[in-house]
């Protein structure tokens, strides 16, 4: 497995054992992690800090050539408002665990000519599937059901 992807998986991993949704993101730059995070809607009682906009937050302000040089990995699709953030700052490239669970704004992604690629990660499918399964309520909110 790419050690970027596993970063990710990590940070969802964290977040589940805080309690919360286990969505981790990762953004590399020049082959660094300059960024990585999980979502923490439950634990900071925050209304938008999924997994890539934590992960975007802790990579602090960046020039713009940086974003454009940019690989965002998470571990779920992302949602519309991650897709946004991305879309926002010409990130070229995002790598996605999964998108069974969850059918993110990929082709919002696609139009604006963002590389997505899908790894259909076992682990993150796995992961998801039993954290929605455990908790439908808390998932639901997270997407906004």
């Amino acid at each position: 497995m790419d050690s970027f992807m596993q970063a990710a998986i990590d940070e969802a991993k964290q977040g589940m054992a805080e309690g919360g949704i286990p969505i981790g993101s990762v953004l590399v730059h020049d082959g660094v992690i300059i960024g990585r995070g999980h979502n923490r809607r439950v634990q900071r009682g925050s209304a938008i800090l999924h997994g890539e906009m934590d992960a975007l937050e802790n990579a602090g302000r960046q020039p713009a050539s940086v974003y454009r040089e940019s690989v965002l990995y998470t571990t779920l699709s992302p949602c519309p408002m991650c897709s946004g953030a991305i879309a926002l700052y010409g990130i070229p490239r995002v790598v996605v665990g999964e998108n069974r669970t969850f059918m993110g704004d990929e082709e919002l992604l696609r139009a604006r000519g963002v590389r997505v690629d899908v790894l259909d990660d076992r682990q993150c499918i796995d992961m998801m599937r039993s954290f929605i399964a455990a908790k439908p309520e808390l998932w639901n909110e997270d997407i906004g059901v």
